[in-house]
């Protein structure tokens, strides 16, 4: 496929069709100021929104650079094809009844497929798209309303979704918008390949992609590059949590690392910020238009009122951000332009007394604005319009603005309600360098969202295999087969009869432990006894066992505490590798972190760092530490037998691994996987 560039930045445009939605396409494009040339087609009017039309793609003047294609689904294959034919830019195919159909239509997904072979190496969009605004050269390939304007600069959205979309388009929030683009059906440009040709602007600051299903996972990897290379920031709101990574209900793993664990473990690993709401996700890419990403968690609060000091910071409390401290110089020149009536603090209540003295407010906000703090926040609410005058509050927007100007540092103005900051005031702000935050938690989490570290990119991700009808690999054979990869594993025997296995205990040494064979939740079916002492014991127990074949084990003793290391096949995103605390109660606890395969040693130690155990896996209240260096040879052992198998591969779990001061124990390990015939 060739560039998307010259879809998306077009010199001359081509409108196949004679509907409204092509009317639309022409007449917004004119109000736009588009300056390039528009050659509308149909077979039979001789003009359309008043230029003269052209019968058929071959009758125009030249291959357009990007051509809206407007009619019926039967037709759109025929006129794609004469388009590649010509050597035209690309196409938006409007109609729908094809793939996102096929539960409907037999024909939809054969239609598809020739549109795809019409193509060729013509770059489209769609079908079932609306397609695309440019913004920056009024160049408009979209047949409805859209809310946005020409700007010189701006964030660029990309959407599965027409409606939302428009949606976008639609804000009153001050975010200039470079580019708004709808992929529909994605039968040939993805939302990774669209990315990446409008990173390649440099009008483009960031790129926000509203995202169901991710599809080309080595696109969406190459995207995650690019946009490091560039300086430039992606966020995403990763909707669809669905079951899809859960590829089995027989482990805590599946359970653990069911739903939406792979598309986060995707996210995070490509340092793609994930929010959870549309009016997150525009106040981020809105921080990231004005101050690219945030280089720490340190930020400042400034208001007039104690309610909003207090409101600020317990908003801020769950979440990865820090009030610091004031430092000398900030209590000093806050004194000096406050006077002795404020109390100084981190959030600040500077209260009213220097309101409407804009050189003393904007004196008074620089004092807070530390080099050390990654952004000041001030928090203003406006009254509303339509039963109040604002003019009172022109002090504020001044002081902001010369605050920034005088401090050089990143400097915020927030309302705590989303429709208390005025749209006209917000372009004001971003004009001046200040972002408009509407509403005090989008604010606090966009910050949080902006800090977003990018990492650097490792070794390419473990692409999933095609589903396989998986066995349950006994225990003793699955730890067998992991052992050979460097996971430690107890000393074992296997017996078929009570009396074989009190045998194996005597040759294993007492303390033991006995499992019975072939169960999956050994603990709920009473199919494990821990700490057994005695023959009699190991016989006793395992004659009141459902199971006909046992385990015996050494009991593995001083353990700090129990972790579970799994991996289970996600279809859409990969090898997911989740660490949690381990034992019976992990679905309970639910303390757990997913990452991808492969994940490098810092990775897999920065996801033990997360848990909530890590406290006692670092020795807690004089309590020995558990040996990290052997629980990451665990973790890395796992992960090297997944790497050689994952062709047959479907699910493996460790649980418990007993982390002792000195080493890392895998007492318990289920396999599921199909052993090829060789």
């Amino acid at each position: 496929m060739t560039s998307l560039n010259r879809l998306f930045r077009p010199k001359t445009i081509a409108v196949v069709g004679g509907g409204d939605w092509c009317r639309l396409v022409i007449e917004q494009c004119q109000k736009m100021g588009f300056d390039g040339q528009i050659w509308p087609v149909h077979p039979k009017a001789d003009t359309l929104a008043g230029l003269p039309a052209y019968r058929d793609v071959a009758s125009l003047p030249d291959a357009p650079d990007a051509t809206f294609v407007g009619v019926n689904r039967f037709a759109t294959i025929e006129v794609v094809r004469a388009l590649a034919a010509r050597g035209a830019g690309g196409a938006v195919c409007f109609a729908s009844g094809f793939l996102e159909a096929q539960a409907e239509d037999h024909e939809a997904a054969d239609l598809q497929a020739q549109l795809l072979a019409a193509a060729g190496d013509m770059p489209f969009l769609g079908p079932n798209c609306y397609g695309f605004i440019n913004y920056l050269d009024g160049a408009l390939l979209w047949p409805d309303q859209h809310g946005g304007k020409r700007v010189d600069k701006g964030v660029a959205l990309i959407t599965q979704s027409s409606n939302i979309a428009i949606n976008l388009t639609m804000q009153t929030r001050g975010l200039p918008v470079a580019y708004v683009v709808a992929a529909g059906n994605q039968a040939q440009s993805g939302i990774a390949a669209i990315g990446a040709a409008l990173l390649q602007d440099d009008r483009v600051t960031a790129l926000g992609l509203h995202i169901e299903g991710f599809g080309d996972l080595r696109a969406f990897e190459a995207l995650a590059a690019q946009a490091r290379s560039l300086g430039k920031s992606i966020v995403a709101l990763k909707v669809g949590k669905s079951a899809e990574a859960q590829a089995a209900t027989v482990s805590h793993t599946a359970s653990l690392a069911g739903g939406d664990a792979g598309a986060a473990a995707l996210l995070s690993r490509l340092g793609i910020a994930r929010l959870e709401d549309l009016p997150t996700f525009l106040e981020t890419l809105k921080l990231l238009h004005v101050t690219g990403p945030l280089g720490s968690n340190r930020i400042a609060s400034i208001s007039c009122s104690g309610g909003e000091a207090s409101l600020a910071a317990d908003t801020a409390h769950d979440l990865p951000l820090s009030f610091p401290a004031l430092n000398a110089a900030q209590q000093s020149n806050l004194r000096v332009a406050l006077g002795p009536m404020v109390a100084l603090a981190n959030p600040l209540d500077y209260h009213t007394y220097i309101w409407r003295d804009s050189a003393a407010m904007t004196q008074a906000f620089a004092a807070m604005m530390d080099p050390s703090l990654a952004m000041t926040l001030l928090i203003v609410d406006f009254p509303r319009p339509d039963r109040c005058s604002a003019s009172d509050w022109d002090c504020a927007i001044e002081a902001a603005i010369g605050s920034q100007k005088l401090s050089g540092g990143n400097v915020a103005m927030g309302a705590t309600l989303p429709e208390l900051l005025p749209e006209v005031v917000a372009e004001q702000l971003m004009a001046a360098g200040v972002v408009p935050f509407c509403g005090l938690r989008e604010a606090l989490e966009a910050c949080a969202a902006a800090r977003f570290s990018q990492p650097v990119l490792s070794e390419p991700l473990l692409l999933p295999t095609p589903t396989v009808e998986p066995s349950l690999i006994p225990e003793a054979e699955a730890k067998l087969r992991l052992s050979d990869y460097g996971l430690r594993v107890p000393k074992s025997l296997r017996a078929k009869t009570p009396g074989a296995a009190r045998a194996a205990a005597a040759d294993i040494g007492y303390p033991v432990v006995l499992k019975g064979e072939g169960v999956a939740h050994k603990t709920e079916a009473g199919a494990v006894v821990l700490n057994l002492q005695t023959g009699g014991a190991v016989s006793d127990a395992a004659a009141q066992m459902p199971a006909t074949r046992f385990l015996v084990e050494e009991m593995v003793t001083g353990a700090v505490a129990e972790l579970l290391i799994g991996v289970v096949k996600d279809p859409a995103h990969g090898f997911v590798l989740t660490l949690a605390a381990g034992g019976t109660l992990a679905e309970v606890l639910q303390d757990s972190v997913s990452i991808l395969v492969p994940a490098s040693d810092a990775r897999v130690l920065a996801a033990l760092d997360q848990l909530q155990i890590s406290r006692i896996l670092a020795g807690y209240r004089g309590q020995p530490a558990a040996d990290r260096g052997a629980i990451l040879r665990a973790v890395q052992a796992v992960q090297a037998y997944v790497l050689a198998e994952a062709e047959a591969l479907e699910e493996i779990e460790i649980n418990p691994l007993l982390c002792t001061p000195r080493d890392a124990v895998a007492a318990d390990a289920l396999m599921r996987r199909k052993d090829f015939m060789r």
